[in-house]
């Protein structure tokens, strides 16, 4: 298994001003890290800055350990439905850019007016689309754990089981099943078979008052912070991943209240650490 970062852990940072991808690969490359997980959100002017992330990336000896998008099935009009289609099948062609097998994708959440069954057949009917043109590419779309349709660990083991495609495998958020009152490790031995990608996060209980934090089923809030410092069980879940025979990336992901560098800094040690340890 090797440590990577996806952009979001800096992602005030870059909505502050005060970052773009190019400066966000530099900024790596002073990290253990030896990749980065690239998001469609970040592009200012791809045209502008993808060959000058490809130059940064090769002059720092660093890959792309996945492209993330942002997309959404649950949603009632079919055209728009075949627009979350588009957005995963241009980050396919953005993954062969940079030269990554994996994107990670979403499924969708619930929303008024919409019953949980439709919902959940319009994921399928989208992924199972989405999955064919990835299969074409040679690339693996991995489904990430998040909302209430796919926010548990059987949820995301049944959606890639009706989608029956090669192409469809589990991006494993760690942090994300608290939101869902489920242990993260329950879950991840539940997945780990599946796994195509791991998100690396990890969650406290939230102090009164604090923001942002994180509603879960329960009532509880969470609140993020740095990798091995919260309720995740890092040694844990890295031991059911290797017992799994997981030996992609794990794509540190820090949402905590602590300054963004170094709260992702400090999570990259903690995790290069505790891979190091198992």
């Amino acid at each position: 298994m090797k440590i990577a970062i996806s952009m979001w852990s800096l992602h005030r940072e870059f909505y502050g001003g005060n970052l773009d991808v190019v400066g966000f690969v530099n900024w790596v490359a002073g990290t253990k890290a030896e990749g980065v997980e690239l998001l469609d959100v970040f592009w200012k002017d791809f045209d502008v800055e993808g060959p000058k992330v490809l130059a940064a990336l090769s002059d720092h000896d660093l890959q792309v350990g996945a492209y993330a998008v942002g997309n959404n099935f649950v949603v009632p009009c079919a055209e728009e439905r075949a627009r979350q289609v588009e957005i995963i099948t241009r980050g396919v062609d953005m993954a062969k850019y940079f030269g990554t097998k994996v994107v990670r994708v979403f499924a969708g959440d619930l929303a008024e007016g919409i019953e949980f069954n439709d919902g959940r057949c319009w994921i399928v009917e989208g992924l199972q689309a989405a999955a064919a043109y990835a299969k074409k590419h040679g690339i693996t779309l991995a489904l990430e754990n998040h909302g209430l349709l796919a926010g548990k660990g059987a949820q995301v083991q049944g959606i890639i089981e009706d989608v029956n495609s090669p192409a469809l495998k589990a991006t494993i958020d760690t942090g994300n099943f608290l939101l869902v009152d489920e242990a993260p490790t329950d879950a991840v031995k539940v997945l780990a078979p599946l796994a195509g990608h791991v998100h690396f996060k990890d969650f406290r209980l939230a102090k009164e008052g604090e923001s942002p934090s994180y509603p879960a089923l329960s009532g509880k809030r969470f609140a993020g912070t740095i990798i091995g410092e919260g309720q995740v069980g890092t040694k844990e879940v890295l031991s059911i991943l290797k017992a799994a025979g997981y030996d992609g990336w794990l794509s540190v992901e820090f949402e905590g209240l602590e300054e963004e560098e170094f709260g992702a800094k400090r999570s990259i040690d903690n995790l290069a650490a505790a891979l190091q340890s198992i």
